[in-house]
């Protein structure tokens, strides 16, 4: 991977950020989560920036997406959701359109997935657009969090065991679609031109996209865990201001 001065630097540059953990920070009610105010105005300096483009990459789907980004009609901000099975880019294709059986499927499992997660106090299940996420942070007990865990597990190798798992903070997550945070970064860059990428992230499922960054591109891991990534940063704070030195110096390169 790149340096941060020389990934700066780069003729058009792609900003490509994880939402929960990267920019908010991971909340109770997860519909609930906001930009820090020093996260947001790094963003906005990286969009006012010359030649560089932000998006935000997350598990969320796109409608959730919208709601805790704050998104505004017109903004030059891309999004993608439910680890890049869907995008919101300015001119770009409407969404897809589901298959039946797959939607019908979802419903049942997340149906059926809600029944076990009723014993678990706490515990809860997430809507998302190509399958659920299941709840954990608000479970005190440690075992019953455990066993709803290997519940739902049993229930998806044997009805669906073609979808795809997921473990984030607090959180697993099933889905009938292999999209991963790598190909959305892939398919962004293409989008925009990039010739160059930075990209950060704070869980398990962003290292797909920070492993599969080139030389000419920078991942940035946010707090702790193990990372492919060639900087760490301690937390979001710490993230908007690195975020915002790089929105400073492509201003300054353009004077």
């Amino acid at each position: 991977m790149s340096d941060l001065t020389t990934v700066t630097r780069a003729q058009r540059l792609l900003v490509a950020l994880d939402f929960d953990g990267t920019l908010a920070p991971l909340v109770d009610d997860p519909m609930s989560a906001r930009m820090l105010p020093s996260a947001r105005r790094a963003v906005d300096a990286l969009v006012a920036a010359p030649e560089t483009v932000v998006a935000f990459v997350s598990g969320r789907s796109l409608r959730d997406l919208r709601v805790i980004a704050e998104y505004a009609e017109g903004s030059p901000i891309l999004l993608a959701g439910s680890h890049g099975a869907e995008y919101l880019i300015p001119g770009g294709p409407a969404d897809q359109t589901l298959h039946p059986d797959d939607t019908a499927l979802r419903d049942r499992l997340r149906a059926e997935a809600g029944e076990l997660a009723t014993a678990v106090p706490g515990a809860w299940i997430e809507p998302k657009t190509f399958g659920f996420g299941v709840h954990l942070r608000t479970v005190s007990d440690t075992t019953a969090a455990a066993r709803l865990r290997e519940s739902v597990d049993t229930l998806m190798a044997e009805a669906a065991p073609h979808w795809r798992r997921r473990q984030g903070h607090d959180i697993v997550e099933y889905a009938f679609t292999d999209a991963g945070k790598d190909a959305a970064v892939a398919h962004l860059r293409d989008v925009v031109g990039a010739t160059a990428v930075i990209f950060a992230g704070d869980d398990v499922t962003d290292e797909d996209a920070i492993r599969s960054l080139g030389s000419d591109d920078l991942g940035i891991r946010v707090g702790a865990g193990q990372t492919a990534a060639s900087v760490r940063v301690g937390d979001i704070e710490e993230l908007a201001a690195l975020l915002s030195t790089v929105a400073r110096e492509r201003v300054a390169a353009q004077q």
